[in-house]
């Protein structure tokens, strides 16, 4: 006699009370993972950037790279010191990070949500598809002086931009996840008398969910990229206001603390989606540390 593997989508669908081995309960039946483990990646991790910049500071004060072109460490970490004395970079940093989160969280939400919607009616998917892959087709960045148009040159023309390029990727990514959901699970909550509400609540959108998350950390990149051109275009504050005036006036040191900047609030945002994985997603966490043993 075959024996049924049961996926924790159909699980969760059946109101099954066994425990799946991809699905743990709590906290207490995830494996625990060596502190060990983590200090040997932060170290190298650690060694890679230090070797990295000292070849950088090296390489200029042998004069085999140009200062000038390029930049030094000694002169970033100046530069940085300057802007973190006068509240420059926290304000500068705080207004990219605003316009960010609020456009990444706006546009994602406001295309998860009918990317999902989409499977109710096939119809309509068909009809809509060709003109979100003719929308996706074109740079957003062309959107953006009709953007800065439309919504003037403070922080909503930002927050505008960021939402035009992340809704579209996470509208056509829950989508596609929506699509891909297992047809035999679906058939069989049909024939067990689930409504098409039950089927989409407890099977389409817990199997979607990987996909989605995933997107959202593509969505973060989008992101701080919509609002940076915005702050280029037309701005007197931001990260991307920064990068521009430097670079205009030629002073690589300020723009490379522009450039880290951005970097640190990629890990500010990537660490938010992670913590958000880990809450909806725990029996994905399990099995990557069951799979490499962590």
């Amino acid at each position: 006699m075959s024996q049924t593997t049961v996926t924790p989508a159909a699980s969760a669908a059946l109101g099954d009370s066994r425990q799946h081995p991809m699905a743990p309960a709590g906290r207490a039946n995830r494996p625990p993972r060596p502190a060990g483990f983590r200090l040997p990646v932060l170290a190298t991790q650690l060694l890679i950037l230090a070797v990295l910049f000292g070849a950088w500071e090296a390489g200029v004060r042998s004069g085999a790279v140009s200062g000038f072109l390029f930049g030094s460490p000694a002169g970033v970490l100046q530069a940085a010191w300057q802007m973190i004395q006068s509240g420059k970079l926290w304000e500068d940093a705080n207004y990219t990070l605003w316009a960010s989160a609020v456009g990444f969280v706006a546009g994602t939400l406001l295309g998860t949500a009918p990317g999902l919607a989409l499977w109710y009616s096939p119809y309509a998917a068909r009809v809509v598809e060709p003109f979100l892959v003719a929308i996706n087709s074109v740079p957003k960045i062309a959107f953006a002086p009709l953007v800065i148009l439309w919504f003037g040159t403070g922080v909503i023309s930002k927050v505008a931009l960021s939402v035009s390029l992340t809704s579209i990727v996470a509208l056509l990514a829950a989508f596609q996840a929506a699509k891909d959901t297992d047809p035999d699970i679906q058939k069989m909550m049909v024939s067990l008398g689930a409504s098409r509400r039950q089927i989409f609540r407890k099977v389409v959108v817990p199997s979607a969910l990987p996909a989605i998350i995933s997107t959202f950390r593509i969505n973060i990149g989008f992101a701080l990229v919509g609002t940076v051109v915005g702050e280029f275009i037309s701005s007197k504050y931001g990260l991307g206001h920064v990068i521009f005036v430097a670079s205009s006036l030629y002073d690589l040191n300020t723009v490379w603390v522009g450039i880290f900047s951005l970097m640190l609030l990629g890990f500010v945002l990537y660490a938010g989606v992670d913590v958000l994985e880990k809450r909806l997603l725990r029996w994905k966490d399990q099995t990557y540390a069951t799979q490499f043993k962590l």
